[in-house]
């Protein structure tokens, strides 16, 4: 695939993943206290999970997962990242919970696990570095059972094209190309000096809803709204509780974007 994009996105998020465990942004100590890390977007989107299994999609190093699991649900994370899993995993044994990890490229995952799930979830920041969206709505399609529910939050594609700055739009919506961008810092605090090299891909929203369709899975909900729940842009101000906006851009533009699908 195109320049090799696995192994430098393995690589950046590994080097990442040592940063971000260490960050107030993630805040693992609190985390590991019982503080909740799931939006209200998501956890409204999410509903009452308990009994349920869930499958959750490029899960970083396992918050999200592990809080689903407080919630009741049987969990189990997937991420392209051994270091990310492998902290995933000490978390899951400090907590007592029993959560699954595996490591490997999402369209990889019908290599490494047979079942079915009542949910496949996935959030913030994660198609971005995939570059075929049929073969990712084929992943989830293939792991819901009939009748599960594919509950989805991201970053909204306009948001990525602008440049870091958010002064001028660089990119196109329609992003048919690689993007490789060469990094110093991450969106954490802390890392200042880390330096990345990373592939990703816009995707737009008729792209994403076509892909599910597609594979077999209708659209129940679909929301834009004009706030991200996470401080990982700049500059950025502060809103509301867990709202952040462009400073300078305001409610001028979406920000998030989530949806709910069901398999037929």
């Amino acid at each position: 695939m195109a320049l090799n994009y696995l192994k430098k996105n393995k690589d950046s998020w590994n080097k990442r993943t040592e940063v971000h465990l260490e960050s107030e942004f993630y805040n693992n100590k609190a985390f590991l206290e019982g503080a909740n890390p799931l939006d209200d977007i998501v956890l409204n989107i999410l509903g009452d999970i308990k009994g349920k299994t869930v499958l959750h999609l490029q899960c970083h190093f396992g918050q999200d997962t592990l809080q689903m699991a407080r919630m009741g649900a049987k969990t189990t994370g997937v991420d392209l990242s051994d270091k990310a899993i492998e902290a995933a995993r000490k978390f899951n044994e400090q907590l007592g919970l029993d959560s699954r990890f595996i490591c490997c490229d999402v369209y990889d995952l019908p290599n490494h696990l047979e079942e079915k799930f009542d949910i496949v979830f996935t959030s913030y920041g994660t198609i971005g570095w995939l570059p075929d969206i049929d073969r990712w709505a084929a992943v989830v399609s293939r792991f819901l059972k009939p009748g599960g529910q594919f509950i989805f939050a991201e970053f909204h594609p306009v948001v990525w094209m602008f440049d870091d700055a958010f002064s001028k739009v660089e990119y196109r919506y329609f992003q048919d190309e690689p993007i490789v961008e060469f990094d110093q810092g991450t969106y954490t605090d802390g890392g200042e000096h880390l330096k990345t090299e990373s592939v990703s891909w816009n995707h737009g929203l008729a792209e994403v809803m076509s892909s599910l369709i597609r594979q077999g899975i209708e659209l129940l909900q679909f929301e834009e709204y004009d706030y991200s729940p996470y401080a990982c842009f700049s500059p950025i101000e502060q809103i509301g509780e867990r709202k952040f906006r462009i400073k300078h851009l305001g409610d001028k533009i979406p920000m998030v974007y989530s949806l709910v699908g069901r398999k037929k």
